[in-house]
């Protein structure tokens, strides 16, 4: 099967050589864990289209290594004394890939698009804005039905990514297949599960910045195969390098190897109330759930599966995070704990557990050490093996019981909580709903003083990690490899790779 694998590869390789010429210092080739969604920025939600993203669509912000709010597509920001209206000023003299120009009326309808389109995965983000409105030319003011302190954070992400007008009207649910936005390079083609091939746009607004003319993304799902096309030169980067290759990677002196800690998680979303595949012990009795939280030891699944490069947790952000409630550490494991609770539960052993992973051979380690360890508490883990997009919608539709599944993160804690355990959040496939910690979600949206935030997210670890809607397990180490003759990659917590001020030495 890998054999088949390269060989499909080395064989788009070789059709990306005779369609861009030779690979060269113009041209930079990336190797991708997955295949993406749909390249829309607006219904896509999977972490690696953000990375193609990265390079194809602008924000209205970004962020900084340190998590700073800097411009992008929009020069500055204010708030009104009542903290309901943001106020934009957009950068002037940029243009779209098909040569419209960027400006207020084609914000607004981009942040409209993201606010009503049927089917957008950006409607819950910006549920709080009321209307966007035109200033001037040069200006949007967001009316906010009420005070909500993450709007900032959120368009430093596909929330604020702005697409053509024209090109969006055009195209409508098929933009997508074509998308056309104000980023450093432009789509040329799409083959599914084989590449996705994007060029320089010359009349980008920070094209010093840009040293590439072409960027080839290969989807390559299997780890090693990925990690093989790299050091025979196939590919010049690799995003997310298992743990298990680092030691190649760190004695092979044609390649460097980058690293940074995630701001996201990865976890156990548990289906509380989502079809009747929630009527089981594990999803209707906190207890259950618990007593497999008990069964596991977070630091041994790192250490086994990641070589103890990853870092264990408990709840949405890392324990190095300043929103980390270190009143409630990460537990290890205790059997015992793990006995009693499922006595007084009253359920009969072995529970059984049907947790869906996806077929990432790394992911599917994790599975398996969850269900040794699991089976010493009374526990029947049954792994389900399923591809990364199915996965997905079937989670959606509430066709699972527990899935093994994480997050990619995002700049303020609210974009790794409120779309996942409020009653109505627009990614809480397991459908838990405690409106206690809705309340409390609600409060940190209408403060903007970290430390007054902090005592409102404390409350909210203080039931979630209760009630177990999502079981967070660890904090992965972003790792990137890459040829040793490129230079002016930026190592940030949120993955993506930037390429800005990306060439070869």
């Amino acid at each position: 099967m890998i054999k088949q694998t390269t060989s499909t590869f080395l064989a788009a390789a070789a059709l990306a050589i005779f369609v861009g010429g030779s690979a060269s210092a113009q041209s930079l080739r990336i190797g991708l864990a997955e295949d993406p969604d749909i390249l829309d920025p607006t219904p896509a939600r999977t972490f690696v289209g953000r990375l193609v993203f990265a390079a194809l669509c602008d924000k209205l912000f970004d962020i900084d290594k340190d998590l700073k709010i800097v411009p992008q597509l929009g020069t500055s920001y204010e708030w009104s004394n009542d903290n309901k209206t943001l106020t934009i000023k957009l950068r002037q003299g940029v243009k779209f890939h098909d040569g419209e120009p960027f400006n207020a009326a084609a914000a607004k309808y981009s942040l409209d698009r993201h606010r009503t389109m049927q089917g957008s995965s950006r409607r819950g983000e910006l549920s709080p804005v009321r209307s966007v409105d035109v200033v001037d030319d040069n200006t949007v003011a967001l009316q906010l039905a009420a005070p909500f302190s993450p709007l900032v954070a959120l368009l430093t992400d596909r929330s604020g990514m702005m697409v053509s007008p024209k090109a969006a009207e055009a195209l409508g649910d098929k933009f997508g297949t074509k998308p056309v936005c104000a980023g450093p390079f432009k789509f040329v083609e799409r083959v599914a599960q084989d590449r996705i091939v994007v060029e320089r746009f010359p009349d980008y607004w920070d094209k010093g910045q840009i040293h590439f003319d072409r960027i080839t993304y290969v989807p390559i799902p299997d780890n090693s195969v990925r990690l093989a096309n790299l050091q025979s030169g196939q590919l010049d980067f690799i995003e997310r390098v298992a743990a298990t290759d680092l030691g190649a990677v760190r004695k092979d002196n044609r390649l460097k190897l980058s690293s940074v800690v995630e701001i996201g998680y990865q976890g156990i979303t548990i289906n509380i109330a989502n079809t009747d595949r929630a009527k089981n012990p594990l999803s209707q009795d906190r207890r259950v759930r618990q007593a497999f939280e008990a069964a596991l030891d977070r630091q041994a699944i790192v250490q086994v599966v990641y070589n103890g490069e990853f870092a264990p947790g408990n709840q949405w952000v890392s324990p190095t995070n300043f929103y980390y409630d270190k009143k409630l550490p990460v537990p290890g494991r205790d059997l015992a704990k793990a006995n009693s609770l499922l006595k007084e539960a009253g359920v009969a052993t072995p529970v059984v557990v049907n947790l869906m992973v996806t077929n990432s051979p790394d992911v599917m380690q994790v599975g398996q050490v969850i269900q040794a360890m699991a089976k010493e508490a009374g526990f029947d883990v049954r792994l389900q093996a399923t591809e990364f997009a199915s996965s997905l919608q079937a989670a959606q539709k509430g066709d699972f019981e527990a899935f093994l599944i994480g997050w990619s993160g995002r700049p303020d804690p609210d974009g790794n909580l409120q779309s996942f355990v409020t009653c109505k959040g627009p990614l809480n496939d397991g459908k838990y709903c405690n409106p206690d910690v809705d309340r409390l979600v609600d409060l940190t949206r209408t403060v903007s003083e970290p430390s007054e935030r902090k005592k409102f997210y404390d409350q909210v670890a203080d039931l979630t990690l209760k009630d177990l809607p999502i079981i967070y397990l660890y904090h992965r180490q972003w790792f990137w490899a890459y040829t040793n003759k490129l230079g002016g990659l930026r190592e940030y917590p949120d993955g993506m790779i930037r390429v800005h001020g990306l060439k070869y030495n």
